[in-house]
């Protein structure tokens, strides 16, 4: 099969590699039909994650079809559609009975992509498939569920949630990349009284404004556009709370359910579409926003569209 291989800081190869194959009695293999490229991506690329090591086949969302599972498989079988999370859960440790699947220490958390071959390939192996990947509802599209695989939950959990909105809040959202349009979407959820965007891009704020921000703020206006030392001496008394956190994509079924019940509404987040092996050209669009205006791109394998 072809992949997306990283091959050390500033190197990509869309290349043959062997296909993946069982390891574990709890694997699946799937068909990727559409996969999308994360910001976390390019930040590998840029030799930023370390932890990643040269020839990692790169990716962790993506929806596809599953075309074997292993024998301790229960919950999924060959040929059903599904969503592959970014994140792997064992479902056994302690984190994991908590939801916390981000901190999985039973062989999950953000392994795909990362510690293990992951989802930017015609295949992908997925460990502890009965917890790892969702079986799709007929109405939802695969260029709607893959939003499902990161940037949903993890706007809405470790943002909106984390963040405590509440109805008739004001809520601001600084930055209206992916990430920053996907908290606008889930924010609405709660309905606040007001979402205010913070961007320096003119294109991101007025996408933010075309997706339902009531205010899009650049950094010329009244905004502070410039990073911010944290005095905790004066911010205490004030009760001011800063979460910071890895998604654990406990709400995948609850969004899932909900955009198939068309009460979450993804209004535009995709704006540029590849097939699978035009992944090169992908990656070179999606890491050049300001020329290309790339907000989210999605790449389809044949029976993907």
């Amino acid at each position: 099969m072809k992949a997306l291989v990283y091959n050390g800081p500033g190197k990509r190869s869309w290349h043959d590699v062997p296909d993946p194959v069982i390891q574990d009695p709890e694997d699946a293999i799937v068909r990727v039909d559409a996969v999308t490229i994360c910001g976390t991506d390019l930040h590998i690329l840029k030799g930023d994650v370390p932890t990643v090591e040269p020839g990692r086949i790169l990716g962790h969302e993506a929806v596809g079809t599953i075309t074997a599972v292993a024998d301790g498989v229960r919950g999924v079988a060959v040929g059903d559609r599904v969503l592959i999370s970014c994140i792997t859960a064992c479902g056994r440790c302690e984190y994991c009975r908590q939801g916390h699947y981000g901190q999985c220490l039973g062989g999950g958390g953000w392994i795909l992509g990362h510690l293990i071959d992951g989802t930017q390939a015609e295949q992908v192996r997925v460990p502890f498939a009965d917890r790892s990947v969702y079986k799709l509802p007929d109405n939802v599209s695969n260029e709607e569920a893959v939003l499902l695989a990161d940037i949903l939950p993890t706007s809405y959990e470790v943002g909106v949630l984390n963040g405590g909105v509440a109805p008739g809040d004001t809520v601001v959202i600084v930055g209206a990349g992916p990430i920053g349009l996907a908290a606008l979407a889930t924010s609405k959820l709660f309905t606040p009284a007001r979402v205010v965007v913070v961007d320096a891009a003119d294109s991101r704020r007025k996408a933010a404004l075309d997706r339902g921000a009531d205010l899009a703020l650049g950094p010329d206006e009244d905004v502070e556009g410039a990073p911010a030392t944290l005095h905790l001496e004066d911010l205490w008394i004030r009760n001011v709370t800063i979460t910071t956190g890895l998604v654990d994509t406990f709400s995948t079924p609850r969004l899932l359910s909900m955009l198939a019940a068309g009460r979450l509404q993804l209004p535009g987040l995709i704006t540029h579409r590849f097939g699978l092996d035009e992944m090169q050209d992908a990656y070179d669009v999606f890491a050049d926003p300001a020329t290309t205006g790339a907000l989210k791109v999605a790449l389809f394998g044949e029976e993907g569209f």
